[in-house]
């Protein structure tokens, strides 16, 4: 991973999966501020300064090889969305899927296709055996998202994540190499 530039992955839509611009920290601060994003991702970003601190920390991890980030825009536009691998174990072969999407890029399967793209990604380009897909059992639309992406429950995780109104049971899914 770290050896080269990340790459951008285009979608059948249009969109593409591409790395973080420190242009486009307005948006990720923004982001910070939407109660949906708010309520189901770690996303404490209030500030252009501190969303720019992110951003650098993002290419910091995936030269770590610990991440995979990107933004979901259309070719030469802002960012729409984040999507990419947390929790990357290339030697365990496994890592965690995180996206969120502003709310006009919402309910258009913009999350779904980005989510088949990168997961064939993990799998296909970097070698990964197993990725997992985690979600609070109240966002039912990253249940769809999972199910619609491939992705098989394997079960539910009790009181397995904090979010900011407390502790919530947690779907687990997961896909496999060779279930694609």
């Amino acid at each position: 991973m770290s050896q080269s530039a990340q790459p951008v992955l285009t979608l059948s839509s249009g969109l593409e999966l591409r790395p973080w611009h420190l242009s486009d920290a307005g948006v990720l601060a923004a982001a910070g501020q939407d109660p949906a994003i708010r309520q189901w991702n770690f996303l404490q970003v209030e500030t252009r300064e501190e969303a720019s601190r992110r951003i650098e920390r993002m290419h910091e991890r995936w030269r770590a090889e610990v991440s995979a980030i990107w933004a979901i825009a259309r070719p030469d536009d802002e960012a729409m969305g984040l999507i990419g691998w947390g929790d990357i174990d290339l030697k365990g072969g496994s890592a965690e899927i995180v996206y969120w999407v502003l709310a006009p890029a919402r309910g258009r399967g913009v999350v779904v296709e980005a989510t088949k793209r990168v997961s064939q990604w993990a799998l296909n380009d970097l070698g990964l055996h197993r990725l997992r897909l985690c979600h609070s059992v109240a966002n039912p639309a990253s249940c769809r998202v999972a199910v619609k992406a491939g992705y098989s429950l394997e079960g539910t995780m009790r009181s397995a994540l904090l979010h900011v109104d407390g502790w919530h049971d947690q779907h687990l899914h997961a896909l496999l190499q060779g279930d694609i």
